[in-house]
């Protein structure tokens, strides 16, 4: 009997046996080995003393109940005694140390290829240390704990490698039924940002040295498969450049790392010739052992289940942070936002009784989705108009509303699924202009072909960040070319302030049905959504304000075109499912409508959430930025938007030929600075977009340090 039809008679009798047996998909066993002070025992407010919680979840999923009999390979991987596939999260907590002060909402945040992202993402004065973070050290202005929200976080990326306090999950690997292994085309682009000649089978751009790497099936890289297939490595200069083919002769899958002897190996590549930056290479090679990624959503699902709704596991040990009547609310940041979207658009926010996981949900610049319930996935990929463009972050459909797209001929919604059973959350989709330019963001706004605006659903609100690049740039910025990758220098235009306000809000919503503000996002119907082609930048010349060199501003109309990709007759594309076996994969002729935001007289965005920053703006924030010589010259600069600061007076302006207003112009004396702030944040405040409290914080800022030079 083939696979494919193997697997539709499971998926036929899935319903079936979900009625004629008890469907066990749950958190089994919690496992705390840590219980310490958090934050050197610091209290906050009225919440009091946080503590710090480390162990593990051991979960268990039962393949004949529907939601999980659809994870790829479930049916491939080990089944204990019961017939359960088993696995084991990482799990970690803040939770307040006495748990009645809390407020009673659970923010479990999906973490970013491990990271954690929660304290960064709301608390103010944070360290610019990802490690800091990773080891819940620093709380800034503890503003989550101020709040006194319990915060969980949960491994749910299965090819990860240990280190750096990552959070991780311990999922399956599949096997053919007479145990051998199980093999399948896998494609790796690999990008460097320093010159390597031996490296993991699966480093990229956001891979590097922590991802697993599936090993090759055949590990001479000059042998083919009886089939004739052999493994290739190409090499281009762009996306849409021609691929040159490396001889087989000049590369290997063996580790050739510096001082070490070159030794045969299963999962690196070397390149003694060596990787260089800004070039695409790509490997695509058949790879064995599969782990089974799709576990992850239901991970995310049964923790929220079990931690909200369980006083107990089934061993009787007690929930760390269980509270009766308490809510919970799952938030991602980036590929992290892309997992919650696919986790519901897969269905997985109801488990085997019907209940709902989470009552609220706020994935975070992550439009798009996670193709993760796939053979042989790449969880972390991305999805840039250089690197990553191949992936399939953005598989139809966009936009949470169903609406028919003529390019597939399908009709769907990323609610279908949980708007059939009831169980969608209340849901903040956070999104920056960055990823409007940059990641197609405006399918999720408009109908597949760009020509009409589409409202969000009743339980959805759409908040664009206006004038911001993917993660705002770090201070102080690079006083001298290069920036980095980019022509400019990067956007530090903040999320944190719309960020704090908006969780806020989305709280309210879950918890006392607050109504929450109207979505706010550029609109083809006002003119803030136009066509690349149809952005009006403002002509800012080379300059060297604050003694900074910058060259002129060039807009080259730079989007992200995106078209159907066909990935072989495995793969369900509405589903992000399946099995790939064509790689690289086939690509359509017929565009979606991707269209932009359009600029006001200083090239900062219109339409969306304007910050306070743009309000009483002290440079041009751009949400895009172009790679420099060497670096994808004039393809987009991944992720990076663009600071060109004013010049301090008329006279310096008029020398450049800057057609914007200085800062003189703007702020004739502090006092005038300081009332437009004033201004400004109350408008921010009756918006909703910004909190009373950062409102006043803002004010005294400026009114003890006078006109900022950067945010």
């Amino acid at each position: 009997m083939s696979f494919a039809l193997t697997r539709r008679i499971a998926l036929a009798t899935a319903g079936l046996a979900a009625l004629t047996a008890a469907a066990q998909a749950r958190i089994e066993r919690i496992e705390i080995t840590k219980i310490e002070p958090a934050f050197e025992g610091r209290s906050f407010g009225a919440t009091g003393a946080y503590e710090k919680l480390t162990g593990k979840a051991y979960g268990a999923l039962d393949p004949r109940f529907g939601g999980d009999a659809m994870i790829q390979d479930i049916e491939l991987a080990p089944h204990n005694a019961r017939g359960l596939v088993e696995y084991v999260t990482d799990i970690e907590i803040l939770r307040p140390k006495d748990r009645a002060k809390g407020n009673g909402v659970l923010l479990v945040e999906v973490v970013n290829r491990g990271n954690k992202l929660a304290l960064r993402n709301f608390n103010a004065g944070m360290p610019n240390d990802g490690a800091d973070w990773n080891a819940v050290k620093s709380p800034g202005d503890g503003f989550l704990m101020d709040e006194g929200y319990t915060v969980i976080w949960f491994g749910w990326q299965a090819d990860l490698v240990a280190g750096a306090n990552r959070v991780r999950l311990a999922a399956p690997v599949a096997k053919n039924p007479d145990g051998s292994p199980v093999v399948g085309v896998l494609r790796s682009e690999i990008v460097v940002q320093q010159p390597a000649k031996s490296l993991p089978l699966s480093a990229g751009w956001f891979t590097g040295q922590t991802h697993h790497a599936y090993a090759t099936a055949l590990a001479d890289n000059k042998a083919a498969f009886p089939d004739g297939f052999r493994a290739t490595l190409t090499v281009r200069a762009k996306e849409n450049a021609p691929r040159v083919e490396i001889p087989s002769s000049e590369w290997s899958f063996s580790d050739c790392r510096d001082n070490q002897p070159v030794a045969p190996s299963e999962t690196r590549i070397c390149h003694p010739a060596g990787f260089q930056p800004g070039k695409l290479y790509e490997l695509i090679y058949r790879a064995k052992d599969p782990i089974v990624l799709g576990v992850g959503f239901a991970a995310l699902r049964d923790v929220g289940i079990f931690f909200a709704r369980q006083p107990a596991d089934d061993a009787g040990n007690a929930n760390p942070v269980w509270r009766e009547g308490q809510t919970a609310i799952v938030a991602g940041t980036s590929q992290s936002g892309r997992f919650i979207r696919s986790y519901l658009h897969l269905g997985f926010n109801r488990d085997a009784q019907g209940r709902m996981a989470y009552a609220g949900a706020m994935p975070h610049i992550g439009g798009g989705l996670m193709p993760m319930n796939v053979r042989f996935g790449h969880p972390g990929r991305a999805w840039g108009d250089q690197i990553d463009h191949l992936y399939q972050a953005y598989d139809f459909p966009f936009h949470y509303a169903p609406l028919h797209d003529p390019v597939t001929g399908r009709t769907q919604g990323i609610l279908d699924r949980c708007s059939a059973t009831g169980t969608c959350p209340k849901l903040f989709h956070v999104a920056t202009a960055l990823e409007v330019f940059e990641g197609r963001q405006s399918l999720g706004l408009t109908d597949p072909l760009g020509a009409r605006d589409v409202a969000d659903p009743d339980s959805v609100r759409t908040y664009i960040l206006a004038s911001t690049q993917h993660s705002a740039a770090n201070l102080p910025l690079p006083t001298a070319p290069p920036f980095g990758n980019c022509v400019q220098q990067s956007n530090p235009n903040p999320h944190l302030w719309a960020m704090r306000a908006l969780l806020t809000e989305l709280k309210d919503w879950v918890v006392t049905n607050k109504a929450p503000p109207p979505s706010i996002a550029p609109k083809i119907a006002d003119g803030t959504l136009v066509a690349p082609n149809q952005v009006r930048v403002p002509a800012i010349p080379a300059n060297a304000y604050g003694n900074v060199p910058r060259p002129a501003l060039r807009y080259i109309a730079n989007h992200n075109p995106l078209q159907a990709f066909d990935f072989g007759p495995q793969m369900r594309a509405g589903d992000s499912t399946g099995v790939i076996t064509i790689e690289p994969p086939r690509q359509g002729t017929q565009s979606y409508g991707v269209l932009v935001m359009q600029a006001d007289s200083d090239g900062m965005d219109l339409g969306g959430v304007r910050s306070i920053y743009q309000r009483v703006p002290i440079a041009s924030m751009l949400s895009w930025n172009v790679g420099r010589k060497d670096r994808f010259e004039d393809g987009f600069c991944l992720f990076q938007g663009a600071y060109i600061p004013f010049a301090k007076s008329k006279s310096e302006r008029e020398q450049t030929g800057d057609p914007r207003l200085s800062v003189e112009e703007r702020y004739p004396t502090k006092d005038a600075y300081v009332a437009a702030m004033r201004a400004a944040t109350a408008e921010l405040v009756r918006e909703r977009t910004l909190l009373p409290a950062d409102a006043a914080f803002l004010v005294k800022q400026a009114e003890d340090e006078g006109i900022r030079l950067a945010p």
